[in-house]
């Protein structure tokens, strides 16, 4: 096979009783033992206990903001006829997170999601208190401090909230076991997320299979199958566990059924990957006729009016950025010609919308090799780099040559700046998939399913699988899914969202 396509993992599957003994060397999720997921922090990060500690957690701070505007911060607090309304803060502003949905259990809920919805409740609350004090006293009390603390503080406990319960499932100290229903393509594909991406809290112990399909056919399974879709009651009373995810399979819809009554009749939760998921997005509309249930999907027109705005932003915003940060442009175009021979700038041909070529623009950050006497590339041969099963091309390809400054470029992602001119000139988006070479678009559209997609639209300079920490040489398979991800449910509000942690990814480690 050729080199540089993107091959099939094999992997030899282990019987149940080893993997869950914990006997590895380097135990995968599925092959902790399900003992290992109980205890007090289990109960209070993953379980029963995460329904009482946010809201406990949230109404102490709100309880806290109400003393300090009270001015118990002074040692005496002021509860005199016309601050009394303030009272009434937290009981309201727990309603109305309770509304928004925010003590929902999520398996990965990001904060920037929970940002509005808390400014919004507490807005609400605030304006509240004040028409309540108009109403009672004739004298709206003050509650610029109150509304300032209680953001503050709310947002700040659910930032550590989040980071405890994430550290916690990174490390396999908390987690839910969980059996997949279907060991095909997809039940192994979704296996695979979840062991790649523990914050889930998601722990793959096995499948159920009538008919499952071989290791090579999906491309790789390292959890089990555990048994067959009448083995369910069996299964579940030697793994102790309490969810199923349900994936495609060769079982009939009529037992698909029946399972999830029974599952539901023993206590366990169970979640769906619908048929036709790629193309639901967030806009999906449920009616029904009589008793049938129907759904109806909306999309996004990349040549619509929402995208054609999308781009005159994007043409505005680059220009504003090109002139706020053109004296660090210029400074760095300058040490990049001091450090080593050769232009500051190069140019790649890549494949933007509707496959047409152009050149990218980057600032130089590695050392020209001695035959170049001109520079199109970071590297004289695109394919010099071998491709290793799943890895995407990028970071450093074939012989390191950066120079000191070209690393310092690359983690900080400057090397990006002068793509602002692509932008400007119509040919990328700020938001969007990241172009390829077009020597491996070629190969990307026969192996890798619904590549192609991704020039339905704009290449951009950052999009949802960068944040997402898939840059450089990283799974292209889940770089390609997060892009159509992106593309399938475009909102202004997650162009805003990437913006922001665009910021945040700036200060981790790049190649």
């Amino acid at each position: 096979m050729d080199h540089t396509r993107v091959t099939q993992q094999t992997s030899t599957t282990l019987p149940l009783s080893g993997q869950l003994s914990g006997t590895r060397d380097a135990p995968q999720p599925h092959a902790l033992r399900i003992g290992a997921f109980s205890g007090p922090l289990q109960w209070l990060l993953d379980g029963p206990g995460w329904g009482v500690l946010r809201p406990a957690v949230d109404l102490m701070l709100l309880c806290m903001a109400v003393v300090f505007a009270l001015g118990g911060v002074n040692g005496v607090l002021d509860v005199s006829a016309v601050r009394a309304p303030l009272l009434a803060m937290p009981p309201l502003v727990m309603l109305l997170l309770y509304l928004r949905g925010l003590y929902r259990t999520r398996l990965r809920a990001l904060l920037l999601d929970g940002l509005v919805p808390v400014v919004s409740a507490v807005s609400v609350a605030a304006m509240t208190v004040a028409m309540l004090g108009l109403f009672v006293n004739g004298q709206a009390p003050r509650l610029v401090g109150l509304w300032l603390f209680a953001l503050l503080a709310i947002g700040a406990g659910r930032v550590v909230l989040s980071f405890a319960q994430r550290v916690a499932r990174s490390r396999r100290l908390v987690g839910k076991p969980v059996l997949i229903m279907g060991a095909g393509v997809v039940g192994s594909q979704v296996a695979r997320r979840l062991e790649s991406h523990p914050e889930y809290g998601l722990v793959p112990v096995g499948f159920l299979d009538d008919d499952p399909r071989t290791v090579a056919e999906v491309g790789g399974r390292d959890v089990p199958v555990v048994g067959t879709v009448e083995d369910l009651d069996e299964t579940v009373a030697r793994t102790g566990v309490k969810n199923l995810i349900v994936a495609f399979s060769s079982v009939a819809d009529a037992r698909v059924s029946r399972l999830i009554q029974r599952c539901q009749e023993l206590g366990i939760e169970v979640s769906v990957v619908p048929r036709m998921f790629d193309t639901i997005n967030n806009r999906v509309g449920y009616d029904t006729v009589g008793g049938l249930p129907l759904m109806s999907f909306t999309t996004v027109n990349p040549r619509g009016l929402q995208f054609a705005l999308k781009h005159a932003f994007d043409r505005i915003f680059a220009a504003v950025l090109l002139v706020l940060l053109s004296p660090v442009l210029l400074c760095t175009v300058l040490v990049v010609r001091l450090s080593s021979p050769g232009p500051a700038f190069f140019r790649q041909r890549r494949v933007g919308r509707d496959g047409k070529e152009f050149d990218l623009y980057k600032l130089r950050s590695m050392r020209l090799q001695p035959e170049q006497t001109k520079l199109s590339g970071d590297d004289s041969t695109a394919l010099e780099f071998l491709l290793g099963g799943d890895t995407a091309p990028g970071g450093v390809e074939g012989d390191d040559r950066r120079t000191a400054i070209g690393r310092f470029l690359r983690r900080s992602s400057l090397d990006e700046l002068p793509q602002l001119f692509n932008v400007i000139r119509g040919e990328m988006s700020i938001i969007g998939p990241r172009p390829e070479r077009p020597e491996f678009v070629e190969l990307f559209n026969q192996d890798i399913t619904r590549y192609d997609d991704r020039h339905r639209v704009k290449s951009g300079i950052t999009g949802w699988a960068q944040v997402h920490g898939l840059r450089g040489q990283t799974s292209l398979a889940e770089r390609v899914e997060w892009d159509n991800y992106y593309i399938v449910h475009w909102s202004l509000g997650l162009d805003l969202k990437i913006l922001a942690l665009t910021i945040t990814t700036l200060f981790r480690y790049a190649e």
